[in-house]
């Protein structure tokens, strides 16, 4: 359960979700250490919440950052309790497509970053056997679709350390919990250049391509709402025992049970082979 004067630890609190995250767990009361790439987008931040927020340059990607942010909420307050993994990027089109630069950025942004700052925060939630270490997945680390493989690697690797991580420390009283969100009203779709490779495949029109168009031309017409997600993640962190895997949005948790149907039909059909495989 989460203390009511717990001290959060938040990372891409610029914008989107983020940014909501931050404000509701001050909202709620809390002490929050917000951090983004550019330091300064944090000042309305400040300018609202006062000597209970304090704002940080930190881009994830940095381990010299990742430490001087870890150091400052310690020389702060002298603790961490929840670390929000939050900051992470998209990466869109083809497998084949993909171009090494971009594809080794958003691994460095949505997989390295969160566990390096994991490893950060351990030993001082060890030593005082609590905290929550709270990492933002997505739907697409459990469900796949053409032009997002190298997203949902990411996000599949995200939720493997989340739940690996949390058979290790819950015996130290220390929680792990990975989010997964559907489509929330963020600019996550928003058409970027370093969102998607240089590089078309005619071969992939009709399946990444089209897949890709969709995604852009989805921006701003998401259902989500971030605020009442920030505050989701909180009442889940706040209850007497928080899940290990926490869906938000109706279409997260629609994908999420209808691949499941899939891969249990799928266990089903080839269930002889399967078990015939063993020594007889």
């Amino acid at each position: 359960m989460l203390d009511d004067n717990a001290v959060w630890l938040i990372t891409g609190c610029s914008k989107g979700l983020g940014l909501s995250i931050a404000r509701q767990a001050l909202e709620a009361g809390y002490r929050v250490v917000a951090t983004a790439r550019d330091a300064g987008s944090l000042a309305g931040l400040s300018e609202r919440y006062g000597d209970r927020v304090l704002t940080a340059r930190l881009d994830v990607t940095d381990p010299g950052q990742i430490q001087s942010a870890v150091a400052l909420a310690h020389e702060w307050l002298g603790r961490i309790d929840v670390l929000v993994n939050n900051a992470g990027a998209g990466y869109f089109g083809a497998i084949e497509e993909g171009e090494d630069a971009g594809v080794r950025a958003v691994f460095e942004t949505n997989l390295f970053g969160p566990l390096n700052l994991a490893k950060a925060v351990l030993p001082g939630m060890r030593a005082k056997r609590c905290g929550h270490i709270v990492n933002i997945s997505s739907i697409g680390g459990f469900v796949t679709y053409p032009a997002v493989g190298y997203y949902h690697m990411t996000k599949f690797a995200l939720e493997a350390m989340s739940e690996s991580l949390a058979k290790e420390v819950a015996p130290l009283g220390v929680h792990s919990m990975v989010v997964e969100p559907g489509a929330f009203l963020t600019d996550f779709r928003g058409l970027a250049p370093e969102k998607q490779p240089a590089t078309r495949i005619a071969d992939y029109a009709d399946t990444a391509g089209k897949a890709r168009d969709a995604i852009f031309e989805a921006h701003g017409k998401q259902q989500g709402d971030p605020d009442r997600a920030g505050r989701a993640i909180i009442d889940a962190l706040r209850s007497p025992s928080p899940p290990l895997r926490l869906l938000l949005g109706g279409d997260a948790l629609d994908q999420a049970r209808a691949r499941l149907k899939e891969l249990s039909q799928l266990m089903d059909e080839w269930e002889a082979t399967t078990r015939g495989t063993s020594f007889q």
